[in-house]
This record gives structure tokens, C-alpha cells and sequence, in this order.
């Protein structure tokens, strides 16, 4: 709960955002046919509440849009993660908790007169980036199409809004301005300086593991309890083809007309015209540029009359006359180009002064008529007309889609061959082999897990070159695998399951006969199984602290006291470790050391943390909370496809 609430409140914007987009989006989704119209959805109607704060009330439509929203925020981390195994990670206990906490703090604000009015609002609604129109501003007009696309109301959003922003201003207070004494940091201080000695000893569940298989029952009854850990990934199969432009065939060449009128429409680009390049000095005054021009006259070059001025030349083009005539003037521009090259230029009034130039180059192309400009218009003219004919029969393979049509008959509209891949998971690769999908389809891979079967789709893989047709067959819904298919995998499993239970039955004996005085490798010996050697341990605790990802083993041993032994499991029923700690050293650390500064405001934080922490468990013994476990555990049927 802590960590959730730091992560809300520690901005503004975060506020907004976890505070508020749950609650949105679950109004959407309450306000949907979804809830209200499907008969599938057994067990608990759309107005069910799965818990209440106060007089707040969160339905179950809320709750089940909350963990549909954890699961798609898992699976940026785990693509091929399921509802039913979030579900079993203990997520919905989490995320119902998660709803409570904050519907309840939000109550406990209004309880107490806390508001959050129309301009604080609205000065959170227009910082949303969702919300910016092109200029990178708030824009009024796609913040209505994105509420009425959402099927939500301006009022609604606003209201959620609201809620955050009471938030904020409860927690933000109360985890302010926490101290800690010196004397607590010091001890604290004096922790991150101890030292530990002692020895782990690790008992790996395969030394102890049944050498006889299990029988049938114990089999299934085994696979029965831990079904959840055996659960397949959904795959599909995808039915695709790409296609370039060489689909269109032949297409009829531009006809006369058609390049006499874009001839015409582009007349001066192939008219003649003359290009001119200066270097450029500007002075303020008519009477200074004359002086310029007579000291050029006489031999003197023109940086060399602007460096002993202070003043700079530059060289302005290739530029033509017109385009010079909005840069300088038209009286600079009339006079520039009226000057032979290499000459030097009779000064005029320009924008920015007085100009002084020197025609440096002149270039001149002459026009060009409309037979000379045929074959490069016909050659650009087929070329766009190619690119439109493939957008429009790209827009047209779209319409038939749309229309009903099959993949099938669009393959064969266009003579392309369709290839079937094999089952693909939704993080891309090929079910139960090291193989990644096909790379064509690396960017629909994501809808082709979201689309149904018969719902071709199109695609533009290189815009304007190559399109992608595609869709889904042979869906396999996720669930737990038969067990005539992984019979070899889990009695492996219930091997290290039993193994694990004989292992712990060793670490009690271990830990027995070093409370009578045996030492702990002593105590390893006398195991009929050959255990690897205890490892001995001597380590501080800045050394932990740097390791970085703490084994939880290690996390144990700098837990215990000086003197006892303590047992702990380890992952997925690999065995288990029994630590003995010997000694703890404790240094001196002086009251001036940096450490206890250090230390003073690290612990400032953990401390507003908590305060932020019983802050919330007082405003929900305030108001009154109430889980309904019979309406969460229907929600969680109904994700899983379970629905009575």
C-alpha cells in the first residue's frame, strides 16, 4: 500500500493519471452494452458492488475493468501473460485493495469539507497531453472527441479530476516534514557498519527426491492442486501475404492531355530564369556606401573595406530576382541584377540599410517548351498515378473486408500465394519451439491477438511500397495443459515436491542438532545424503547493500539474531537453506560522521512513508470499508470465462 501511494501522489500529473484513469475508464465500461446486455455475464449483474468506502461504492464492472487494465500493464513485461495466471499470482487481491484505499481516502477528503473546484481542475485537465492539439496546447475540441470516443462525459472526467486532486492534498501533507532524531539515526548508522559471520547450508530438493515415480492418484491429485502452474499460452495460427505495387500490373501510360495540363499548372518552373550570387555589405548611410563603392573602384577589396569599418560581408545565393526582391528590396534587386558579372553594384536603400554588392556569379537556364518537358512530366506523372492506384486499391481491399469478403478472395483478386505460420504466441515466437514469428509480422502481431477469426485486416508495413493482408485461425485459448501431454513434466515437478518436503524435514533436523550444540557443518554431515559443504559467510552490510538484487537467503541472515538458526524455502520448490549466524561486529560511528546525515534523511523519507501509510488505514477505519468476497470471487469467473 505504501509503495501505491507514493507512486500516486508524488506529482501532480501522476495523480491525474493513476488516480483518475482507473475510474474513467471503468465508467466507460459500466456504460457499456457490455455489463448490462450480456447474458454471459452470470453471477453478478452490473450493479453488484465488489466493495464499499463510506457511502463510495465500486461495481463490479469497476473492478473487473481494473484488473483487465493490470493485465495489459503486465503484459508489457510479460506478453504472454493470462488472466487466469495474474489471478493466481495474488494480483486481485492487490488491485481490490487498490480500489478500496483510494475510493476510501477520496471519501474521507469530502467527509472533512476537502474540494477540489473548477479552476484547480481545470488547470490539472489542460496539463493531460491526450488532451494537446497540434500546437502542443490544451485543445477544447480533442478533448471532447476523445471523451465521446471513451463514452464518457465532460462532467465525469472533471469529477475524476477532482478526486485526484482531493487526494493529493490529504497525502501530500501528511507525509511532509518528517524527522528523525539523531540518536535513531545513529543507530541506524550503526547498522549499515556491522559485520556478519556465519554459514548457510543449502538442501537441494533433488538429493531428496523419491526415486519411485508417483502413482496415478498421487499424480492427479498433485497436478489437481497446482493446475495454475501448468497453464498454456493462447495461440493462433496467421494467415498472411504481402504485396508491393507489382500487384497493379501495367497501368495506362499518361495521355497528352494530362501532361499538357500539368505543364501548364507548373509553367514557371520551366520558364527561363536567371540566378545570381553577391557578396553583400550594408551600411546606414547613402553618403558611407558611396564611399565603399569608390574605395572598391580603386583596387580595394570588400572585406578588406569592412574589416578596417568593424563591419562584415556576406554572401547572398544563388538567389533570383524575385526571391532577392523580398529579401533586400526591389530597388537592391533591380539594381543587382542590372549589373554585369563581376561588377560592381550602384548602391540602393534596402531593408536594412544601404547595400553595397558585387555580382560574384551568374547563372542562366534557359525555358523549356512542352516537348522538351514531355518525358519528364509522363515519367512523374505514371509514377503518382502508380502510388495512387496502389492507396486506392489498398482503401479498396480495406471496403472489402469490411464488406464480408474473406482473405481467400482478395489472395486470389490479386494472385498473391498466403502463407500459414505456425502457432504463435503473443510475445512472438513460435509455440514450443526456439523460433520467432515471421519478421513481415512484427508490427500486426499485436492485433493479430486481438482480432477475431474471419476479420481479415490489412496493413501498411513500408508506407506508399509494401501492404500486409492478414488474419487469425485456429485460436487455442489459453488453460491449463491436459496431463497425458506434460505427464513427464509434472512428475518431474512432484518429484522436487516431494524432494522439497524431505528437504525441510532435513532442515528441521539440522536445526534441532545444532540447538544441541553441533556445529552447523557438523549437522550436514550427519545427513545421509552427501549435502554440499555449508558455505561460510562474512560479509558487511554496506557489501550487501552494493550487491544490488539480495538473495533472499542473504536477506535472512542479516535478519536473525547473533546465535539462532533459521530455515527459509526456496523458489519453486528447488530446496531449502539453513543459516546459523555466529557473530554481529558493531563499529563506532562518530556523532560527527556523514553517515548519520546521510542516513537521517534517507530515513525522512521511509518515515513520511509511513506516516502517508497509517494515514490511509485511519481514513478507512473513518469511513467504514466493506469487501463483498462473493462478488469479487464472480468478477474473477467472469474473466476467466467461468461465469455460472
Amino acid at each position: 500500500m505504501l509503495h501505491l501511494f507514493r507512486k500516486i501522489f508524488q506529482s501532480k500529473f501522476g495523480i491525474v493519471l493513476t488516480l483518475g484513469f482507473l475510474a474513467l475508464i471503468a465508467l466507460a465500461f459500466a456504460s457499456s452494452d457490455i455489463v448490462s446486455n450480456n447474458p454471459t455475464f452470470g453471477g453478478v449483474a452490473g450493479g453488484d458492488q465488489v466493495a464499499v468506502a463510506g457511502d463510495r461504492k465500486i461495481s463490479a464492472a469497476e473492478f473487473r475493468q481494473a484488473m483487465t487494465n493490470e493485465l495489459e500493464s503486465r503484459r508489457q513485461q510479460q506478453p504472454t501473460l493470462t488472466m487466469q495466471a495474474l489471478i493466481a499470482s495474488g494480483a486481485s487481491e492487490r488491485v481490490a485493495d487498490q480500489l478500496l484505499q483510494r475510493a476510501a481516502l477520496v471519501e474521507w477528503g469530502r467527509k472533512y469539507g476537502i474540494r477540489a473546484g473548477k479552476r484547480l481542475v481545470d488547470s490539472e485537465l489542460v496539463k493531460i497531453p491526450a488532451f494537446f492539439g497540434a500546437n502542443g496546447q490544451f485543445d477544447q475540441d480533442t478533448f471532447k472527441a476523445i471523451v465521446a470516443r471513451e463514452g464518457l462525459t465532460e462532467a465525469q472526467v472533471r469529477q475524476d479530476i477532482a478526486s485526484g486532486l482531493i487526494g493529493q492534498q490529504i497525502l501530500v501533507p501528511a507525509s511532509h516534514g518528517a524527522v528523525v532524531p539523531v540518536s535513531l539515526a545513529r543507530q541506524y548508522a550503526l547498522l549499515l557498519r556491522e559485520r556478519r559471520t556465519g554459514a548457510i547450508a543449502q538442501l537441494p530438493s533433488e538429493l531428496y527426491a523419491p526415486k519411485d515415480g508417483p502413482t496415478d492418484a498421487q499424480l492427479s491429485a498433485y497436478f489437481k492442486d497446482h493446475g495454475d502452474d501448468y497453464i498454456r499460452p493462447e495461440r493462433r495460427v496467421v494467415r498472411y501475404a504481402t504485396f508491393g505495387e507489382e500487384v497493379l500490373g501495367t497501368l495506362p501510360a499518361p495521355t497528352a492531355a494530362q501532361v499538357k495540363a500539368r505543364y501548364e499548372q507548373n509553367k514557371a518552373q520551366y520558364a527561363a530564369k536567371e540566378e545570381r550570387t553577391f557578396t553583400q555589405m550594408v551600411v546606414p548611410t547613402e553618403a558611407a556606401a558611396n564611399a565603399i563603392v569608390n574605395e572598391l573602384a580603386s583596387g580595394k577589396t570588400m572585406a578588406v573595406s569592412a574589416r578596417e569599418k568593424g563591419l562584415s560581408t556576406t554572401t547572398v545565393g544563388p538567389v533570383s530576382k524575385t526571391v532577392f526582391a523580398t529579401q533586400a528590396s526591389q530597388a537592391v534587386a533591380d539594381a543587382g541584377f542590372a549589373a554585369a558579372e563581376g561588377g560592381l553594384v550602384k548602391p540602393a536603400r534596402g531593408n536594412l540599410g544601404w547595400y553595397v554588392l558585387k555580382v560574384e556569379k551568374i547563372t542562366r537556364q534557359a525555358g523549356r517548351t512542352l516537348a522538351d518537358a514531355t518525358p519528364e512530366l509522363t515519367k512523374s506523372l505514371a509514377d503518382e498515378q502508380r502510388r495512387q492506384a496502389f492507396v486506392d486499391m489498398a482503401s479498396r481491399i480495406e471496403d472489402e473486408f469490411d464488406d464480408g469478403n474473406s482473405i481467400e478472395d482478395v489472395a486470389r483478386e490479386l494472385k498473391i500465394t498466403l502463407k500459414d505460420t505456425a502457432p504463435l504466441t503473443a510475445d512472438g515466437r513460435v509455440y514450443g519451439k526456439p523460433e520467432a514469428a515471421p519478421p513481415e509480422l512484427a508490427s500486426a502481431l499485436k492485433t493479430a491477438f486481438e482480432m477475431q477469426e474471419g476479420e481479415p485486416q490489412i496493413a501498411e508495413i513500408v508506407p506508399g511500397q509494401t501492404f500486409l493482408v492478414f488474419g487469425v485461425s485456429d485460436i487455442t485459448a489459453s488453460a491449463v495443459a491436459p496431463l497425458a501431454e506434460i505427464r513427464d513434466d509434472v512428475t518431474g515437478d512432484w518429484r522436487r515436491s516431494e524432494g522439497a518436503k524431505a528437504a525441510k524435514a532435513a532442515a528441521d533436523r539440522i536445526m534441532k542438532a545444532v540447538d544441541g550444540g553441533k556445529t552447523l557443518a557438523e549437522a550436514v554431515a550427519a545427513e545421509k545424503v552427501a549435502l554440499p559443504r555449508p558455505e561460510a559467510i562474512s560479509m558487511g552490510r554496506e557489501e550487501l547493500a552494493r550487491a544490488g538484487q539480495v538473495p533472499p537467503v542473504l536477506a535472512l541472515f542479516f535478519s536473525m539474531a547473533q546465535g539462532t538458526t533459521k530455515r527459509l524455502e526456496g523458489p519453486r520448490d528447488q530446496g531449502w537453506f539453513v543459516a546459523h549466524l555466529d557473530s554481529i561486529t558493531l563499529p563506532e560511528v562518530q556523532g560527527d560522521d556523514p553517515l548519520i546525515g546521510q542516513t537521517r534523511q534517507q530515513l525522512a523519507s521511509v518515515f513520511g512513508d509511513e506516516y502517508a501509510e497509517q494515514f490511509v488505514r485511519a481514513a478507512m477505519a473513518d469511513v467504514g470499508t466493506e469487501k463483498n468476497q462473493a462478488a469479487i470471487d464472480a468478477t474473477l469467473r467472469q474473466l476467466t470465462g467461468q461465469a455460472e
